[in-house]
């Protein structure tokens, strides 16, 4: 039996992607666009849902102790990149913490359409993917990362993030 995918596109937005973004993460950000771009492509081929997980702060969040204001709600600073704009059907999932799972309603939509697997793209590799990888298999979902998808501030923190993610977790790295 196969079980059904859904493709996670994880703050592929403005202000994280784009150079004038309030937290850019660099050059890899830039780097990863095509291989999602193929990734969107395949799925919706195959009709695998395709949801957009996307940083949506107030502009007092608390986050903004730790980090740059970044991704305010409302702003263009918030907004899913052009290269990777949604299509009608995909989902928009708008998230204040670092899980696409905490205070979301992720999990409701993944069991409306009865996804068991999950395939995560964007960024950040060790904070976002990181920490969505992990709720994921607390809830007994399979998981795969694109490897040439995901991407971070620093090479090393990356690296760490993917073997965490496969040693730890049991997540497929591909």
């Amino acid at each position: 039996m196969v079980s059904k995918k859904a493709l996670l596109i994880i703050d592929m937005l403005n202000d994280f992607v784009r150079e004038d973004g309030a937290l850019y993460v660099g050059p890899d950000g830039k780097r990863i666009v095509p291989k999602i771009q193929e990734e969107i492509e395949k799925a919706r081929k195959s009709g695998i849902p395709v949801i957009y997980i996307c940083d949506n702060h107030r502009e007092d969040d608390a986050e903004f102790n730790m980090f740059p204001p970044h991704c305010i709600k409302g702003t263009e600073g918030s907004e899913v990149i052009k290269e990777l704009e949604p299509a009608p059907g995909d989902y928009i999932i708008p998230k204040r913490r670092y899980s696409a799972f905490f205070g979301t309603d992720l999990d409701a939509l993944l069991r409306e359409l009865g996804v068991e697997e999950l395939i995560l793209t964007g960024v950040c590799s060790n904070i976002c993917v990181l920490y969505t990888a992990a709720d994921a298999r607390m809830r007994n979902y399979r998981v795969t990362v694109v490897k040439d998808g995901v991407a971070s501030f620093k090479e090393e923190v990356h690296r760490f993030a993917l073997q965490e993610m496969e040693s730890t977790l049991g997540v497929v790295i591909k």
